[in-house]
């Protein structure tokens, strides 16, 4: 039963990855393309915007790989180790990361003034996603190395 929970989550990492990679080849080209039709004003943004939200990706995949890495901690019993704090200390400066990266294009749009309304809600989602995802995996390594803790003051007084 354990197993097939675990190959579950897996397998809903890759469905979240590959979902997420078609949307950046396929679905946000063809976005640009639309939005720089309908407002040619904005058509210098057009680059700009999509290579930012391409860069602001590269940590989401980093924390699905050390989610994924984090899942084959725990299907081999490795989880109660330092390689899970070290993954989900990687998991937490990626959400941290993705904050960052969206506040900042937040605010250079801000001064642009080409900030949408849409935009806006769309990147506090996004933002507020990951801010619940990292303050989440913040709280687990915190647990985690106490549990490494006790379990290393068990073993020696035994």
């Amino acid at each position: 039963m354990k197993g097939a929970k675990i190959n579950f989550l897996k397998v809903a990492i890759v469905i979240i990855g590959v979902t997420i990679l078609l949307l950046c080849v396929f679905g946000l080209p063809w976005l640009a393309e639309y939005s720089t039709e309908i407002n040619p004003e904005y058509g210098y943004l057009k680059y700009p915007i999509l290579i930012w939200i391409y860069i602001t990706t590269i940590p989401f995949f980093v924390a699905l790989f050390e989610g994924f890495k984090l899942l084959k901690y725990i299907e081999s019993e490795n989880a109660f180790s330092e390689l899970g704090v070290e993954s989900l200390n990687h998991i937490k400066q990626c959400g941290i990361g993705i904050i960052i990266l969206y506040g900042i294009g937040l605010v250079i749009l801000g001064f642009q003034n080409v900030l949408h309304p849409t935009m806006l809600i769309i990147a506090a989602t996004i933002i507020f996603a990951a801010l619940s995802i990292s303050l989440f995996a913040a709280v687990l390594q915190e647990l985690l190395k106490t549990a490494l803790e006790i379990k290393s003051e068990n073993d020696l007084t035994v």
